[in-house]
């Protein structure tokens, strides 16, 4: 393998592995704002330990999270070095944003959070997770808007005697084109994790009949939160994000969609598998929903042409196969995700989900469900992409690092790989251990409680 190739396998296996951390955090730390409100106004000593024992959850989460994203930035450099050089000075803004106003401030009060609660008032202790949440969120925000801009460049103009793009207009790097409806769809996505995670946390809880009150009422936090978000996914979030897309990106819109040709009254493809017929790319075994599509993307307006594949250059069309297959597998997950959360809520409804120990463990085994379809929507994003590193202006074979040699490649990535091995192992095991002890014991230390409001 070349050193471009290698180079791209490397990121792409250090950002899949640590992009598992984040979804869960943010989406974790949002349901135990409702958690530790209803321990506190409510009296509830049940919730309080729920909000214990997920805020151990939330503690080892972070701390692996940050433990595999730091990896991330130094690739930037060593790796990629044409990249760094060409969009540092639009790329480093957000990167050092997410450091100073979301990374310390998340860190600070999850500190707060984990090890003061007998030692500060009750407000105080709930204002701790309260910004634990908003760090997490303005931590997403600078990410997004540094690979936003990759997809959508905005705000910008082109040096050309130091081959790099600067900033020209801030406002308009920021919040380009794809920004804010790309993060309300990540967003989204995490609190869906952080929901299937309560859920299945508790579901194993009380298939194995350990605090099964303190269970049920994690779970119906969970089911109703989850509903709620997995709806919003699909209406406005996701639906507005294919719009953007079809505005922006017109080659990965029809690589996504599977529009190999121009067409009106487009359909919606509900399953088939790409292939080729020579050197023209079919869809095998299409299942689809006619007209759909243009329905979606123009209503309320009226259906126009969607440029295919066929009507571009074939250097600036996308991998097909990947591209479409994680896309649907996405939805496809989506579409699950509601199925499970309607099924319980009338389980609930009906007073019967304690003992419906089958759907119990389908949750259990759900829970790591909405990490793939993070994953997904990742791969979907950034392999629709290609072949521009920024889209528009850098292709990414133009990107990475000359003088580094595919050997040197080769170590570094069979090191990092050994190591998030490591790391991954670690972390299910001592998220596994604490399961298994359940709500009844705390990381938190006794003390005299020191009022502060």
């Amino acid at each position: 393998m070349n050193t471009e190739l290698l180079s791209r396998i490397q990121f792409a296996v250090t950002a899949g592995f640590h992009f598992i951390f984040p979804p869960i955090s943010i989406g974790l730390a949002f349901l135990l704002i409702f958690i530790e409100r209803f321990a506190w106004k409510r009296n509830d000593e049940q919730y309080l330990k729920l909000a214990k024992f997920f805020g151990k959850l939330l503690g080892i989460n972070f701390a692996v999270g940050v433990a595999t994203g730091i990896v991330m930035v130094f690739q930037f450099g060593t790796n990629w070095s044409k990249y760094s050089t060409f969009v540092g000075d639009i790329f480093g803004a957000p990167l050092a944003a997410e450091a100073i106003f979301a990374f310390f401030l998340e860190s600070t009060f999850l500190g707060i959070y984990l090890f003061a609660r007998n030692r500060i008032s009750k407000g105080w202790h709930f204002f701790s997770i309260c910004m634990v949440a908003l760090g997490s969120l303005i931590s997403a925000f600078w990410i997004i808007v540094a690979n936003s801009w990759q997809q959508t460049p905005a705000g910008f103009i082109y040096n050309a005697a130091m081959d790099r793009v600067e900033i020209s207009n801030f406002f308009d790097a920021v919040f380009n084109p794809s920004t804010l409806v790309r993060f309300f769809h990540t967003v989204d996505g995490a609190f869906i994790t952080g929901a299937f995670f309560i859920v299945g946390v508790c579901a194993y809880l009380i298939i194995k009949k350990r605090e099964t009150e303190i269970a049920f009422k994690g779970i119906k936090i969970g089911i109703i939160s989850g509903l709620i978000f997995s709806l919003l996914q699909v209406f406005p979030f996701g639906h507005e994000s294919a719009r953007v897309m079809y505005k922006t990106q017109p080659e990965k819109f029809a690589a996504i969609m599977g529009l190999y040709n121009s067409q009106t009254d487009a359909p919606i493809m509900v399953f088939a598998y790409p292939a080729n017929e020579g050197e023209q790319p079919v869809l095998k075994a299409p299942i689809e929903i006619p007209k759909l599509l243009s329905y979606l993307v123009f209503f309320p307006g009226d259906p126009q042409a969607f440029r295919g594949l066929n009507t571009f250059s074939k250097k600036d069309i996308p991998p097909l196969w990947m591209t479409f297959v994680s896309y649907h597998n996405m939805v496809l997950l989506g579409v699950i995700f509601i199925l499970l959360m309607i099924w319980g809520a009338i389980q609930m409804k009906r007073k019967k989900l304690l003992v419906a120990r089958k759907f119990l463990k389908i949750l259990v085994w759900a829970i790591p469900f909405p990490v793939f379809a993070c994953e997904l929507g990742w791969m979907a994003a950034e392999v629709g992409r290609q072949p521009w590193i920024v889209y528009q202006l850098l292709r990414t074979h133009e990107a990475y690092s000359p003088t580094v040699s595919s050997g040197e490649v080769w170590f570094s990535f069979i090191l990092f790989t050994l190591i998030y091995l490591f790391i991954g192992i670690l972390f299910v095991y001592l998220l596994a251990k604490e399961i298994k002890k359940g709500t009844e014991t705390s990381i938190i230390p006794e003390g005299k409680e020191v009022e502060l409001l």
